[in-house]
C-alpha cells in the first residue's frame, strides 16, 4: 500500500532529455544526456515523493529499425513491438544508471527499477485503418516498390523531399498491464521507470492470449493513462519549452501559465497546438485532468523542481 503522506508523481520525460537533437546516437551522447537529466531530476528525487518516470524512444527505435534494415540479409529483423521492448530496456538501463550515479554522488540512498511495460490497445482502433506515425529510415520510390512486393507496409512521402517513410498506426492506450506491479514497487519505496516509448502495444486475441501489434503508442497518452490508472497526485509532462503558448514563435505569441479544461479544449480545436508537437501533450494532460480532477503541468526539464511546486510551467486544471 502506498504511503498516503507521500504524493505520487508521474513525470514524462521529453525526447531532448534522452538524446540531443544534433546527436548521432552514440552511447557517450546518450549517457551525457541522461546524466544531465538525472542531475536536473535530483532535487525532486530527494524529496518525499512516490515517483514514476516515463520516456519516449523515437530516435532510438528509429535507429534500431535502420539497423534491422541494413542487416536484414544476415539476421532476421524484429517486428515493431519487439523493437519497442528492446529500446525500453536500452533507455531504461542508461537512465537508471545515470540516476543511480547521481544519487551516489549526493550520498542519497534510493532503489530504482526499470520495468518492461505492456500497454493494451484496441485491435479495432480506427488508427489501424489510417496509419500516420512515421518510423524507420527514408526510402526511394523504387525501394518502396520492392518492399511492397514482400511486406504489407504503408508509406508516405516526406514533405521535405527526403523520400518515403513507413507509417504505422498510433492507437490510444486503454490500460497499462503492469499497473499493479508498479504500485507494489512504489509501495516498497522504489523509483520506477516504466511505459518507455509509449509502452509495448499489445491486444488480446480471440483466445484471450496477449499478442504484440505493429504500432507505436504516443508516450504522452500512455503516460497519462498510467497516471490515471495509478491515481497519481500530479502528472508532469516535460518538453523543450517552459510554457505552452498561443501563436508560438510569432510576434503575437502569448505565453499560457494556466488554463482550465474548457480553454485547453478550445485551443486544441482552434489548432493552436500542433499534432506533431504540443498537441498530444495538451490532449494527454486534458485526459488526466478529466479522469482525476487533479492538475497536469507542462514544462521543461530545467524547471522541473519548480513545476512540481506549481510555480513554473503551464498548469491544466478543471
Amino acid at each position: 500500500m502506498l504511503n498516503p503522506d507521500k504524493e505520487l508523481l508521474v513525470i514524462a520525460l521529453g525526447g531532448n532529455a534522452l538524446l540531443g537533437p544534433k546527436s548521432k546516437g552514440t552511447i557517450e551522447e546518450k549517457e551525457e544526456s541522461t546524466d544531465f537529466t538525472a542531475e536536473k531530476m535530483y532535487p525532486v528525487i530527494k524529496e518525499n515523493y512516490h515517483l514514476v518516470i516515463t520516456h519516449g524512444n523515437g530516435p532510438q527505435v528509429g535507429n534500431l529499425l535502420i539497423q534491422n534494415d541494413i542487416a536484414a540479409h544476415k539476421t532476421p529483423p524484429m517486428p515493431l513491438d519487439v523493437c519497442v521492448a528492446e529500446t525500453q530496456g536500452e533507455i531504461g538501463y542508461i537512465l537508471q544508471k545515470s540516476i543511480q550515479n547521481i544519487l551516489s554522488k549526493h550520498k542519497f540512498s534510493k532503489s530504482i527499477v526499470t520495468l518492461l511495460t505492456q500497454v493494451i490497445v484496441d485491435k479495432n482502433d480506427l488508427a489501424f485503418e489510417s496509419p500516420s506515425k512515421p518510423v524507420g529510415p527514408y526510402y526511394s520510390a523504387e525501394q518502396t516498390k520492392e518492399i511492397l512486393k514482400e511486406k504489407d507496409w504503408k508509406f508516405k512521402e516526406d514533405p521535405g523531399g527526403r523520400g518515403y517513410r513507413r507509417v504505422v498506426a498510433s492507437p490510444k492506450p486503454i490500460k497499462i498491464m503492469e499497473t499493479k506491479a508498479i504500485s507494489e514497487m512504489l509501495a516498497n519505496d522504489n523509483i520506477v521507470i516504466a511505459v518507455g516509448g509509449g509502452g509495448i502495444p499489445v491486444y488480446f486475441d480471440k483466445d484471450e492470449k496477449i499478442q504484440g501489434v505493429e504500432a507505436v503508442i504516443d508516450k504522452d497518452f500512455a503516460s497519462s493513462q498510467l497516471a490515471i490508472d495509478l491515481k497519481a497526485d500530479k502528472f508532469i509532462i516535460l518538453t523543450n519549452v517552459e510554457f505552452c503558448s498561443l501563436n508560438y514563435k510569432k510576434e503575437n505569441e502569448i505565453v499560457i501559465k494556466e488554463m482550465n479544461l474548457d480553454e485547453a479544449m478550445t485551443y486544441l480545436d482552434q489548432g493552436h497546438f500542433s499534432s506533431g508537437s504540443m498537441g498530444p501533450k495538451v490532449s494527454a494532460a486534458v485526459d488526466y485532468v478529466l479522469a482525476t480532477g487533479k492538475q497536469a503541468i507542462i514544462s521543461n526539464l530545467e524547471n522541473l523542481a519548480n513545476a512540481v511546486k506549481g510555480i513554473s510551467g503551464t498548469i491544466i486544471h478543471q
